[in-house]
């Protein structure tokens, strides 16, 4: 049985790269770990022993935003976008800016069609409401905070819908396997920072964790391109194979393949764009395999995500962990 509301939870937290605290401490504080580090940067990191082989389990706490850079004269705040946001689903948005104090709301407009013959450009810039600098200062707004688009958590049929279920939806799964498994392995889990802007949370912690024999990075997987017309949503979780960062491991690939076929979990193989944070521990000399579920309209306002998918996929890492990847 899923979780609904604590993924629901999860999603809802803002948290771009580099201000995931939030989300970090809500982990902490719904697991409770007896034992846990945080490193210098942010990354979150528990572990479970039993005397095995070491795997570390991972997913990314960040999403995409935007840093506020600028205050404008006129009250407009000017922002810089954090993570891969491409132009056509900024415009007309409803957002939260984060300060010290809380969460305000603003907008980013757009240009009406009534004035596109007058040569006004779209400018990048949140509107909170007032029409001067001071006005907006007195609100607690300053430069370094950061705004994240409006979210709201839907059930649409047999899915679930919301901005930053990458890779919420995977910090959640990773929250599943720790307290719901009986692990063979001395296992790891790690929820990283600062994914989305070039995998730097896992970089560091691959100078901080050495003896690992295996690596498994959990984040999204983009569908649907002309690469892998053959997955389909609610067929299963997918071996993220190739992607623009690294090749998963062949012989790990094949051990988590049999152990879903013994316990008659579906399991699809795909190639995708992008990038993962278990890629980084190659340069370590540690293999990886990326696990992925299918995310319809991946970095977008509205992702989704099928439900059997979200299950299934814990179910293969709890078996993974249980089985201590021996399988021929």
């Amino acid at each position: 049985m899923l979780n609904l509301e604590r993924l629901k939870e999860l999603c809802l937290i803002p948290g771009i790269s580099s201000r995931e605290e939030k989300v970090r401490q809500s982990i902490i504080n719904y697991l409770n770990p007896e034992e846990f580090f945080v490193d210098k940067i942010g990354n979150l990191v528990i572990k479970r022993e039993n005397h095995n082989k070491k795997i570390l389990l991972m997913a990314h706490m960040d999403e995409i935003g935007f840093l506020i850079t600028s205050i404008k004269e006129n009250g407009e705040l000017i922002l810089r976008k954090v993570g891969g946001i491409t132009d056509d689903i900024v415009q007309s948005r409803f957002i939260e800016i984060i300060t010290e104090n809380g969460k305000i709301n603003g907008v980013i407009g757009s240009v009406p069609p009534h004035l596109k013959n007058d040569n006004i450009n779209f400018e990048l810039v949140a509107d909170v409401g007032f029409n001067n600098k001071n006005q907006v200062l007195e609100l607690g707004i300053k430069i370094m905070d950061y705004a994240v688009f409006k979210k709201d958590f839907y059930n649409i049929g047999n899915y679930i819908s919301c901005r930053s279920l990458d890779d919420r939806f995977g910090c959640y799964v990773l929250e599943e396997v720790f307290k719901n498994s009986d692990p063979k392995n001395e296992a790891l889990f790690a929820w990283t920072v600062q994914e989305e802007i070039g995998l730097k949370g896992a970089k560091a912690l691959s100078n901080e964790i050495s003896n690992l024999d295996l690596v498994i990075a959990i984040d999204s997987f983009a569908c649907c391109s002309k690469q892998n017309q053959h997955i389909q949503l609610g067929r299963g979780p997918i071996i993220r194979f190739f992607d623009n960062s690294g090749i998963s491991s062949y012989e790990y690939s094949n051990k988590i393949i049999n152990i879903a076929k013994k316990y008659k979990i579906p399991l699809q193989v795909g190639s995708t764009g992008g990038g993962t944070d278990g890629s980084i521990f190659v340069d370590k000399g540690v293999p990886f395999v990326a696990l992925s579920v299918g995310v319809k309209y991946l970095h977008s306002t509205v992702e989704m995500i099928h439900k059997d998918d979200l299950k299934n996929l814990i179910n293969l890492l709890k078996a993974i962990l249980e089985n201590s990847c021996k399988e021929k």
